[in-house]
């Protein structure tokens, strides 16, 4: 089992992935896992920004975003052969996986949390459109089919019914959406 938890940057992803951590570190597997025939397998949460820095995996540093530019094929190598993975990124999309969900929140709500974490202005704004745009939305239903793209609105809710959210979506007690969420408004 790969569940790829991806979103904007600022949606939520980091946050709620540390705490489905923590909820496999501690609990059982879901209790209804069992009741619909699917149980929660033994996951390991990759946070797959970390992994980029860590090992040097981009092949650029775009200056004028202040971003490293990824290098797709050298991480999809580095993930390959592991199993039983949540891979946590704005870039887990771009891989194999069973199931992907998107975390989405409100471009005002996303411009605010980025320029709290100190996000340029700029950078702040590009991501809110982007956000509005459902580009990661499309770009994962493009590439792994809407049977397998689990949409889940962050706007209003607090991380750890997301992390539960999350939980459900990797035990299966969750049916796939994609297109639910409409932040187009945003734009006019």
């Amino acid at each position: 089992m790969r569940v790829g938890v991806t979103g904007t940057p600022g949606t939520g992803k980091t946050t709620a992935t540390e705490l489905l951590e923590s909820r496999l570190a501690d609990e059982e597997p879901a209790p209804n896992a069992a009741a619909n025939g699917e149980s929660l397998p033994d996951l390991e949460v990759i946070h797959l920004n970390r992994v980029l820095e860590a090992e040097g995996l981009y092949t650029e540093v775009d200056a004028d975003r202040e971003s490293k530019i990824a290098d797709l094929e050298a991480l999809a190598e580095w993930l390959a052969g592991r199993d039983d993975v949540v891979v946590e990124s704005h870039l887990a999309h771009h891989f194999d996986a069973d199931r992907v969900v998107v975390l989405r929140c409100h471009p005002e709500t996303l411009e605010e949390r980025l320029l709290e974490r100190g996000e340029t202005a700029e950078k702040a704004e590009e991501n809110a459109e982007s956000e509005a745009l459902d580009v990661i939305l499309s770009e994962a239903v493009e590439e792994h089919g809407l049977e397998s793209v689990y949409e889940i609105d962050t706007t209003d809710r607090d991380p750890e019914a997301v992390a539960a959210d999350l939980e459900a979506v990797a035990a299966g007690e969750r049916e796939p959406s994609a297109g639910e969420v409409d932040f187009v408004g945003y734009l006019t």
